[in-house]
């Protein structure tokens, strides 16, 4: 069973997006309530969201950590800016509603590389299950696991990928 996609990484009996090791040790831990903000050295999260709050998710990074770098950004940025690039290109976001507002965190890239299929998959993954009104589906380990490992193998030249996502949650009855 696979522990990972993209920057969405099983730690312990967590699910994490970013790395809490590198840098500030910026992620986002999703729980059974909500998502949490933590940062490496500080014990309380530094904002959390509950899951019935949640209308709308966004989940953006970076293919290679330097990406995530300003240098990278200036890099992306004459080569034309078709990439995630820049000091806020690993991202989580979220549309809120009582009251309507956004929430966003910046979290640390991983050393390693993130594919773009994963990169791909994860994003449609949390937009799809938030428009379906299951967002706190993402806080079940129990139920993100399997869907972790169904994705994580999903070839790289796989034809409309996105379909891939809507046809799992479909398969376990998220519409």
């Amino acid at each position: 069973m696979s522990g990972l996609l993209g920057p969405l990484e099983l730690v312990g009996d967590r699910w994490v997006i970013g790395d809490p090791k590198r840098g500030q040790g910026s992620c986002v831990v999703l729980t059974r309530d909500g998502m949490e903000h933590h940062v490496r050295g500080v014990p309380e999260a530094r904002s959390a969201v509950p899951w019935s709050r949640v209308v709308g998710l966004t989940v953006k990074a970076s293919a290679r950590t330097w990406l995530a770098t300003r240098t990278g950004g200036v890099v992306n940025a004459l080569g034309g800016g078709h990439l995630e690039a820049g000091p806020e290109a690993c991202v989580v976001g979220a549309h809120l509603r009582y009251p309507q507002e956004g929430w966003k965190v910046v979290y640390g890239h991983h050393e390693r590389a993130y594919t773009y299929q994963h990169m791909f998959l994860l994003g449609d993954l949390f937009r799809k299950t938030a428009e379906a009104g299951a967002a706190r589906l993402l806080g079940d380990p129990e139920w993100l696991a399997p869907v972790v490992a169904e994705l994580a193998p999903t070839p790289k030249w796989t034809p409309l990928p996105g379909r891939r996502v809507t046809e799992l949650l479909t398969t376990l009855g998220v519409n």
